[in-house]
This record gives structure tokens, C-alpha cells and sequence, in this order.
């Protein structure tokens, strides 16, 4: 009976899991799954088997264009995010040497979490605007004659609001990466005569891969189903996948939605594959 029970209860003890798992992630997927190859006759849903939604994807510019722009926001996302984050990742732990300063830093880089996406985003309304604060100082000090319109809905705006939104994403990992190199390695580096350059390329960036590989995967599954930033900060002139689905569900194409959700989701899972082949991440983990 003992070992019988001893045999059992690991399996008990993942059933609550398993179960959550099943009813919030598999059974949704699936749901979606089913209603993608649903017809939809102008008015509502009829139950069935199409390949018209696919068919519809796959066939039309419109939505090539628009795939194709949302790979555009994921590089220019996680390029900048990248730029970014390193640097930042690098000073914390490697030139701020008290623990205490250190740990406050990184809790000043969690500040825009603080406030909700919606709020950060408008925040930069006054000051990207035709009469925001950037026009309205270059304009004082007659660098320029009118104000610059791309400044805001455009799809500068919208990259830019998404690397304020996701930049956290790309820190976190890569500075916990750096901060579990070994300093005796860069010091061996340092007394055989290597260059700073030569530390960076052979010691920090392979030790660091883990870590900018979790981040890259963090951008590029946000930024693939991103719709708010796109809509507030785009102004109708930007598009995204994310927000054609949201509009297609606004104007109840579920079938057609789904679609496009179950298609987002391959594209999305075949790039997160694609950083998992390039980079070992178990370590991190």
C-alpha cells in the first residue's frame, strides 16, 4: 500500500497544475482552433469546416503588409530594447560595486511598471505632439520652421512606445546572466594581457547569450500580439497584427480572427524556436 501510494502521488501532486494548465492554455488554443475554420456569413458565426479564413491570410496583400510590418516593430523592438538593456545590464554589474546602490538602480528601471500601459503611453502625447515639448523647443530655438509631424502617429511612435513598455523585459534577464559570470574569469582574462574589447567578445557576450536569448524571447512574443501601443500611439496610421485581430473581433469576424490568432501563434512559436536552437538557455533556468 506505502509504495503503491509513493508511486501515485507525484501524479497527484501535478493534477491541480495540469488541470489549470489544460482548462486556461490547451483548451482556449483549441477553442480558437476550432472556431478558425468556422464560415462566417455577414451577421454571425456558422458552425463548420472552411479553409476561406486561411485561404483569405495567405492570398491577400493586405495582410502580407501587415505581417510584414509587425516583423518590422519585433527587429527594430528588440534592436533597440538590446542597445539599450546591455549597456545598462553591464553598469550594474560590473562598475556599481555596492550591493545596495545596485539592487535600488534596477528597482528605478521597474519604475514605468508603476503606471498602466494605457497612461505611459498617452504621457508621451504632450510631449511627441505638433505643439508637444519637442516641436515647441526646436521651434523656439529655430532649429525648425514647422513642427515634425512623424513625430507621433507614426511608426516611430509606435517603436518607440514599445521599447519604453518592453525595455524592462531585455534587462532583467541579461543583467542576471552577467551577474552570474564568474569575476575570477575576467580577471585571469585581464593579468594574461587581454583588451577590454577582447573581455567583452570571448568572456561577457557568450556568458551573457542566455540571458539576451530570454529577453530576445520576452520582445518578440509581446511585440508579435501588441494592439494598444499600436492603436494610441500609431493613430490609425500603423498596423499590426495584433490590431487587426482586435479590429476583426470588434467587428465580430470571430472565424477570420481566430484565423489570424492561430497563424500568430505559429509565426511566434517558429521565431521562439528559432532563439532556442541558436542559444542554451536551460542554464537560466
Amino acid at each position: 500500500m506505502y509504495k503503491s501510494w509513493k508511486t501515485v502521488q507525484p501524479y497527484i501532486l501535478a493534477l491541480p497544475q495540469t488541470l489549470v494548465f489544460l482548462l486556461f492554455l490547451i483548451f482556449p488554443i483549441l477553442m480558437i482552433l476550432l472556431v478558425s475554420f468556422w464560415e462566417f456569413n455577414g451577421y454571425t458565426m456558422v458552425p463548420g469546416f472552411t479553409l476561406s479564413n486561411y485561404t483569405d491570410i495567405f492570398t491577400s496583400d493586405v495582410y502580407l503588409r501587415t505581417y510584414l510590418n509587425t516583423f518590422k516593430y519585433v527587429i527594430l523592438v528588440w534592436f533597440f530594447c538590446l542597445a539599450i538593456a546591455f549597456p545598462v545590464a553591464y553598469f550594474l554589474a560590473f562598475h556599481i560595486q555596492n550591493q545596495k546602490l545596485q539592487i535600488i538602480l534596477f528597482l528605478i528601471c521597474t519604475v514605468p511598471f508603476w503606471t498602466s500601459n494605457i497612461i505611459r503611453m498617452i504621457s508621451w502625447i504632450p510631449v511627441l505632439g505638433k505643439e508637444g515639448l519637442i516641436n515647441s523647443t526646436l521651434m523656439s530655438l529655430n532649429l525648425i520652421q514647422q513642427p515634425i509631424e512623424w513625430l507621433l502617429y507614426s511608426d516611430f511612435a509606435v517603436v518607440l512606445g514599445m521599447v519604453h513598455l518592453f525595455n524592462f523585459f531585455m534587462i532583467a534577464p541579461i543583467f542576471n546572466s552577467l551577474m552570474r559570470i564568474d569575476r575570477n574569469l575576467i580577471t585571469a582574462a585581464e593579468d594574461m594581457g587581454a583588451s577590454g574589447w577582447q573581455i567583452l567578445r570571448e568572456i561577457i557576450l557568450p556568458l551573457a547569450a542566455p540571458g539576451i536569448a530570454i529577453g530576445s524571447i520576452f520582445i518578440v512574443t509581446l511585440v508579435m500580439g501588441e494592439f494598444v501601443t499600436v492603436r494610441l500611439m500609431g493613430g490609425g496610421q500603423s498596423a499590426s497584427v495584433g490590431k487587426l485581430i482586435q479590429t476583426q473581433i470588434g467587428s465580430l469576424q470571430y472565424p477570420l480572427a481566430a484565423a489570424n490568432a492561430v497563424v500568430l501563434l505559429i509565426v511566434t512559436l517558429i521565431l521562439v524556436s528559432g532563439i532556442l536552437r541558436v542559444v542554451d538557455i536551460r542554464k537560466e533556468l
